[in-house]
């Protein structure tokens, strides 16, 4: 079973993203969204996504239970918390805890420029590279491109290692969810050539988050995550 955030994992080389004028304002509050994912016409699972930003600081957690057969998987939980300055997002602190596996950590040390990760007792540093950031606030980042950056490219720790990926926005599309209807800009991952896989993500203007995304696999498989629940407080 593999979560929103991990679908867009794609390798490509880093570059700085080219900023746009008049940033549009970060959103505030408390988010919930419920996911349903389906592949291919199965349920596999409900992930529940919730966002903290108050001031410049944020706080994500994520949560996966399999649906039917693939509930024996078990549970998934990713968190994420760290700074948001200047539009750009700086995590601190990321874990990884699913059934049945050690939980995998990563630390952000900005002023040092290091990033120290640890899973099953390894625990080691490395100097941290451009864009820098964890396998859940990377989609955040993404998130907050329109309007800020036409390309982004990022480097993504998830306390095992790294993977490099790249995304372009596009145009404005209307987007249909049992959350409801949503005016929504959508981020494309750029695929390299020949690649097979793709990624599409679409943000909501209004919330200024995903509310959608398709998936499609090497194999040719389908998957789409799609909004059915959304709550601000």
């Amino acid at each position: 079973m593999r979560s929103l955030w991990s679908l867009l994992i794609s390798v490509a080389a880093l570059a700085p993203a080219p900023a746009l004028a008049a940033p549009p304002p970060l959103p505030q509050g408390t988010f919930e969204i419920q996911f349903d994912v389906n592949c291919e016409g199965t349920d596999l699972a409900e992930v529940l996504e919730r966002l903290e930003i108050s001031g410049a600081s944020y706080q994500m957690t994520e949560t996966s239970k399999g649906k039917g057969f693939y509930a024996l998987l078990g549970t998934a939980k990713r968190t994420s918390r760290g700074s948001i300055v200047n539009g750009v997002l700086q995590p601190a602190e990321f874990a990884d805890e699913r059934s049945g596996r050690d939980t995998a950590r990563a630390w952000f040390d900005w002023k040092a420029q290091t990033i120290t990760m640890q899973y099953k007792g390894n625990k080691g540093s490395e100097p941290m590279p451009p864009n820098s950031q964890d396998r859940l606030s990377f989609l955040l980042a993404v998130a907050l491109m329109p309007g800020r950056v036409q390309n982004m490219k990022l480097s993504v720790f998830d306390g095992r290692g790294q993977s490099r990926h790249e995304y372009d926005v596009g145009p404005r599309e209307r987007v249909k969810t049992p959350a409801g209807d949503f005016d929504a800009v959508r981020v494309t991952r750029r695929a390299e050539p020949g690649a097979k896989d793709s990624a599409d993500l679409w943000v909501a203007a209004e919330i200024g988050l995903p509310v959608r995304l398709v998936h499609v696999e090497r194999d040719g498989k389908r998957c789409e995550h799609v909004a059915k629940r959304i709550s601000r407080q």
